[in-house]
């Protein structure tokens, strides 16, 4: 009888080691596997925002259309200035400025036409990708908007927002961490997810990570 208690004992002692150990794993395992999807999110945000401020540079407004920005990145291009050249100490002192001195053949400055692929991405990004949460398994898409708000003064700014809710980029992980997380942002009055831009505010198209 002795040796079975001794034996239940141990049992009991190994079982407990074990939830002590998931306990203090567990939330460190989350945190690490959280980072890696939110720094992989936000890359994914940051090339959102470039793509729409070069639509915007082109068609002077942003786009919530994933087809219509995802197309201009793949087949439209933007204007940008070559410049050959500067004004140095000696042309300045003799009263040259860069127009003067482009005239007379100087300095060249010519607007040339690239592709918004090759500008902005280098050509080997994948447009298509834009528009997709990077987790694993899922080809889940940010929501995209954009709108144009009347500041106080009367001022009409065009803004765009992208986001993504932790529900999803969190997807797979333990729920009940999911939770917690959501309700700590909803308490602090925040997003509970990554995005960027806002369509409500003129917030310099910043990320809410920044």
């Amino acid at each position: 009888m002795r040796t079975v208690i001794q034996i239940l004992l141990f049992i009991v002692a190994i079982v407990l080691t074990y939830f002590i150990y998931k306990g203090v794993q567990d939330p460190i395992d989350f945190d690490k596997t959280k980072e890696a999807r939110y720094d992989a999110t936000i890359e994914r945000l940051k090339e959102i925002r470039k793509a729409e401020l070069a639509f915007k540079n082109v068609h002077g407004r942003f786009t919530g259309s994933w087809d219509t920005l995802i197309n201009f990145v793949k087949y439209d291009s933007v204007k940008n200035v070559r410049k050959v050249g500067e004004l140095t100490d000696s042309m300045i002192e003799e009263g040259l400025t860069e127009k003067k001195a482009v005239d007379l053949g100087l300095l060249i400055r010519d607007t040339i036409k690239e592709s918004v692929l090759e500008s902005e991405f280098g050509g080997s990004f994948n447009a298509d990708n834009l528009k997709l949460i990077p987790v694993p398994d899922t080809t889940a898409e940010f929501m995209l908007g954009s709108n144009v708000i009347t500041t106080g003064s009367g001022i009409k700014v065009p803004v765009f927002e992208a986001k993504a809710h932790n529900n999803i980029v969190l997807r797979g992980l333990e729920r009940q961490y999911v939770i917690n997380l959501n309700e700590t942002s909803r308490l602090n009055g925040k997003y509970p997810g990554l995005k960027v831009g806002s369509l409500t505010e003129t917030n310099n198209n910043a990320g809410n990570w920044e």
